[in-house]
């Protein structure tokens, strides 16, 4: 496994154990909101210091990026963490247990490492570029359906950006009647981790931040499926709009969603 993986495993760890005690104790979380439906708590905040601790003590000259502090240090290295302390807030808040840590190194621009870390389930699901994704050790895959006919699909809701809603429900609505079925877990992280152990065949959401993308994206490419945006381009990082499964099956569910979706969604 290589060094800075381990690293990242266990900033993850330690983040997971503060994430899972305080799970014991919903009660005594204090949470705030920071935008419309877009809620943080003391523990998303005490899980990336976490992080961030961990990452220091090894690499002090590399940058970090957190979703609730913003940039930790900005040293204009060719190293940079993306970080997402508690993927899942709503479902934490409400005591739905999933969520997960993602935490994800880009070297020169390009993702090298990734852990996506389910603590309460016990499940660290790990790739390093070139090297393939594994979930606690051992290798996983994508499936390899080559269209919507069976397909188990994964999504996230446009909570944040209702002005999409309605391309979004006519998308929705044209999986359902192809594929087999869609689930809305709330953790685009574990979602993506899913597609990668074939536990999902497809994933797709509009909006996301680089955070809930950055590790589940080497997962999945590193399992044998690709990651696009809605235009089947690469600016998935930079748009937030996802769509990510094996191959053949990408291309079917872009090739569906198209005629859905507004000129702004397809850039």
């Amino acid at each position: 496994m290589h060094p800075m993986l381990n690293i990242a495993i266990r900033a993850a760890r330690s983040a997971g154990n503060i994430i899972a005690k305080a799970y014991g104790e919903l009660d005594r979380v204090q949470t705030s909101q920071k935008g419309t439906n877009d809620f943080v708590t003391n523990v998303d905040q005490e899980a990336e210091h976490a992080i961030v601790a961990v990452l220091r003590k090894s690499f002090p000259d590399h940058d970090i990026i957190g979703e609730e502090f913003g940039e930790h240090s900005n040293n204009n290295s060719d190293y940079q963490w993306i970080i997402d302390p508690l993927d899942g807030t709503a479902n934490f808040i409400k005591g739905i247990p999933h969520f997960a840590v993602s935490i994800a190194l880009r070297v020169n621009g390009r993702t090298e490492q990734a852990v996506v870390f389910d603590p309460l389930r016990g499940e660290v699901f790990t790739a390093s570029r070139g090297a393939g994704a594994q979930l606690n050790g051992r290798r996983i895959r994508t499936t390899n359906l080559p269209d919507l006919n069976g397909a188990l699909l994964g999504t996230g809701f446009p909570f944040k950006q209702k002005h999409h809603m309605d391309a979004y429900l006519a998308t929705f609505k044209a999986f359902m009647t192809d594929a087999a079925d869609v689930r809305r877990a709330g953790s685009a992280a574990l979602d993506l981790a899913y597609v990668a152990a074939g536990r999902m065949d497809g994933f797709w959401e509009i909006g996301l931040k680089p955070w809930d993308i950055a590790a589940g994206d080497l997962l999945v490419r590193e399992a044998g499926g690709l990651v696009s945006d809605f235009a089947g381009g690469n600016n998935y990082l930079r748009s937030g709009n996802t769509v990510a499964a094996s191959p053949k099956l990408l291309g079917n569910m872009l090739k569906t969603m198209r005629p859905h979706l507004s000129d702004s969604l397809l850039k």
